[in-house]
């Protein structure tokens, strides 16, 4: 098989690694992929929103399967443009992937459908919203209603910033249209856990759980990133609870999607939030996440390829996931700055160290400049360690992390800690 994956970071790169171990597959293209990548695949400069040179080049190529990586293409109908070409492509279409595209939307279908997630209001309106605000208690969530590069959140823990955060998403627009319209929710407290899933209509296979973690810097302060970190699995969450938040979140909002003539077809992507009222829902993607992916895909045993081509096929139900018990555990390697303002071009050193030690390094934000590696975004690398456990999988990762260099890299020092407490 010939294969196109879309997409450009440490989700794509994860993506390609594991459709690469399969003998069915052949050759692997990336559009438009980073340096890392290139190392894997052959690298096509054609960007994620192209979407008529990306169905040419998938025609010309003679593409077998097109694998759609991040959000933004996906909310805008790439696998339509794929799908009235007849190109095979694994994703959701426009109308299933508005399930991450509109918060509101998202909300809209929990509630109308008695799904599991926090209290909410949703306004388009900055005054209305302000005096609903201001009634409110902290801490408390303000949401964009649009894609935001995973930084359209804001958790307020004082009424100021609450209405800072506000005020930036609909007077500001610091988040362009996507804060046209914003949602104010309830905090909820407890555990946060990914859970990413096969989805074709009402099947539903879940994929082994990980736990994500988004503010930049140790001990969970500093504002929102799209990710410094992740680990799989996760001792200290019991089984019951992930099983319950399948059978009452996952599979019910799959089955809603098919309920609303938006059947679901790719990977849903459930962040939960574990209260003492049990799992309720954070949010739902409609991809795989990104540094979720480069944690879990190391632990699927059962070949990438083949779940896809399930999917496509209508046979997702008959298909039985295999998982290895290995832990793994990812660390964000970052730019200084990052998530605001950051600079590029800095060489990154000891790659071949860090994957000589058996680490992973899925690269984010780089790129090739005169035969060196360097840094093109603000999350640069995914440095990911395995082991038999949580800390034999930490202590590779960081291991590998102590031998990788760039001027201003920073990485946070606690991923996974939790887990080693219980």
């Amino acid at each position: 098989m010939r294969i196109l994956v879309v997409g450009g970071g440490g989700r794509e790169h994860a993506i390609v690694w594991a459709l690469k171990k399969s003998e069915k597959v052949k050759e692997v293209f990336c559009a438009p992929g980073n340096a890392g990548i290139a190392q894997i695949a052959d690298c096509v400069p054609i960007a994620v929103n192209q979407f008529d040179e990306l169905v040419k080049f998938a025609k010309d190529a003679a593409i077998d399967l097109v694998f759609i990586g991040p959000d933004d293409p996906l909310a805008a109908g790439i696998v339509d443009a794929f799908e009235a070409h007849n190109i095979p492509v694994y994703g959701p279409n426009k109308a299933a992937a508005e399930i991450e595209g509109s918060k509101i939307f998202m909300k809209d279908l929990l509630r109308k459908y008695n799904i599991p997630t926090a209290k909410y209001e949703t306004f388009t309106n900055y005054e209305s919203a302000l005096a609903y605000l201001r009634e409110q208690s902290v801490p408390i969530v303000i949401k964009a209603d649009g894609l935001a590069a995973g930084k359209g959140v804001t958790v307020a823990y004082s009424m100021e910033e609450a209405e800072k955060a506000l005020k930036e998403a609909m007077v500001d627009k610091v988040f362009g249209e996507a804060g046209n319209q914003i949602v104010i929710e309830e905090f909820l407290e407890g555990q946060e856990m990914s859970i990413l899933a096969f989805v074709d209509g009402e099947t539903v296979k879940a994929m082994v759980p990980a736990q994500d973690h988004k503010p930049v810097f140790d001990n969970d302060k500093g504002p929102n990133t799209g990710g410094m970190g992740t680990y799989t699995p996760l001792p200290h969450i019991d089984q019951a609870i992930i099983d319950e938040s399948i059978e009452n979140i996952i599979k019910p909002t799959a089955k809603a999607m098919v309920s609303e003539g938006r059947p679901f077809r790719g990977v849903l992507f459930a962040g939960l939030m574990i209260t003492k009222d049990g799992p309720k829902t954070i949010e739902f993607n409609a991809r795989m996440g990104d540094p979720e992916t480069q944690v879990v895909l190391p632990r699927l045993k059962t070949e990438l390829v083949d779940v896809v081509l399930a999917s496509l096929n209508g046979r997702l139900d008959q298909l039985e996931l295999e998982w290895s018990d290995e832990a793994a555990v990812c660390v964000i390697v970052a730019s200084e700055g990052y998530p605001a303002s950051y600079p590029k071009g800095r060489e990154i050193t000891g790659l071949d160290a860090a994957e000589a030690q058996g680490a992973l390094v899925f690269h984010a934000g780089t790129a090739e400049k005169d035969g060196k590696i360097v840094t093109s975004g603000g999350r640069v690398l995914g440095v990911v360690g395995r082991g038999r456990d949580i800390a034999e999988a930490r202590a590779r990762a960081y291991e590998a992390v102590s031998v990788i260099h760039f001027d201003g890299m920073h990485s946070r020092t606690d991923i996974a800690a939790k887990a080693l407490k219980g």
